[in-house]
């Protein structure tokens, strides 16, 4: 699913609808904030969800790759809650770029 031209979420497609508006917010305001700071060296952000444990399980393992110009950046995190799973790996990842 692409959300924007320059960002990728995999693995979605069971999420609710409601539920998606808010995480593509998330995800927006982050890759925004990204695009801001490293200018045109920012080229793709790609988020991944799986489910731990298989589709039943309500924990949630994303990973977000932010391609760069530069170098690559990743970040992975494990949580029962959808929401602070992906707030939790977008602050890593910022983290790293912010250095």
């Amino acid at each position: 699913m692409e959300l924007g031209g320059n960002i990728e979420l995999v693995g979605f497609n069971d999420v609710d609808i409601s539920e998606m508006i808010v995480l593509k917010k998330i995800i927006g305001n982050y890759a925004r904030k990204f695009s801001d700071h490293m200018h045109d060296d920012y080229e793709r952000l790609i988020v991944d969800m799986k489910h731990v444990h298989g589709k039943s399980s309500s924990k949630f393992q994303i990973q977000a790759k932010l391609s760069t110009k530069g170098k690559p950046y990743s970040a992975e995190v494990t949580e029962n809650n959808l929401f602070v799973c992906i707030a939790d790996v977008m602050k890593k990842l910022e983290a790293q770029i912010m250095k």
